[in-house]
């Protein structure tokens, strides 16, 4: 059964993007606006999160690390067969990037999350949101809307609700993150800029938490790590969205074969 309660979620972001050209001038860096396209992809990668904590899966855990890939190629492309097909180079090279950079890819990813598991769900967050967007980024385009995606994966793991997007939040969400992709990840000047950053970014999502986004009022928590073994049926080794049963029940099968994701292992 699903989380998320995926059209209070799309009336948030459908607000943002009807008010945006009063949120843009306030922010220090001016943004594109934000297209039916991106939030019809946002909107799908917030069902690949609530499939992906449905059926117990660990993102983190060897072999899992596609279907964090998959989050951003759905950030991109959406469900589209056809357009992911047009832009198979750009998914490669997205990939190459995933598996091969020594201080921004995936490997960055799990190494950090498991030096702070004592850390509060906000904090495991928010410091996965920084490491994401911090360079080296972890994907060459949509790291802001992955990185919310990423976020929104471990709170819904944590019990709490995901991070949306907002009118009232998209000042306070955007300056940050300017500052984190111009931001590296490495050397003296991130040990005394990066963790004020995740400190006060913890302390946002905190205060941004939200129990309209869920389906219940009360969301269980997911150990971690997850003890919960991910069925077999269900584990597809190349998981992409299926365009056709976007909207079916979660529970249904909507993994097709994605001939642009590696088989980590």
């Amino acid at each position: 059964m699903g989380l998320l309660n995926l059209p209070v979620i799309e009336s948030s972001l459908r607000r943002v993007q009807r008010e945006f050209g009063s949120i843009n001038p306030r922010l220090s860096g001016q943004r594109d606006p934000m297209s039916d396209e991106v939030i019809e992809n946002l909107l799908a990668g917030y069902l690949f999160v609530d499939v992906l904590i449905d059926w117990g899966i660990d993102v983190f855990a060897m072999g899992k690390h596609k279907y964090l890939l998959e989050l951003n190629n759905i950030v991109l492309c959406g469900p589209d067969q056809t357009l992911r097909t047009e832009f198979a180079r750009h998914l490669e090279a997205t990939e190459n990037r995933f598996y091969a950079e020594p201080e921004g890819g995936i490997e960055d990813i799990v190494e950090w999350r498991a030096r702070h598991l004592d850390q509060s769900v906000w904090q495991l967050a928010a410091g996965l949101y920084v490491r994401t967007l911090s360079k080296p980024q972890l994907f060459i385009e949509g790291n802001h809307r992955t990185g919310v995606l990423l976020a929104s994966y471990i709170l819904l793991r944590g019990g709490k609700p995901p991070f949306v997007l907002t009118v009232e939040n998209a000042v306070a969400y955007f300056e940050p993150s300017t500052v984190l992709r111009n931001t590296s990840k490495q050397g003296p000047m991130a040990l005394f800029h990066l963790p004020g950053i995740k400190k006060r970014f913890a302390r946002f999502l905190e205060d941004q938490a939200d129990p309209r986004y869920l389906l219940a009022p009360d969301t269980p928590a997911v150990p971690v790590p997850s003890g919960r073994p991910f069925p077999d049926h269900r584990d597809s080794s190349n998981p992409v969205l299926n365009h056709n049963n976007a909207v079916a029940p979660l529970g249904a099968p909507l993994f097709e074969e994605n001939p642009h994701v590696r088989q980590d292992s």
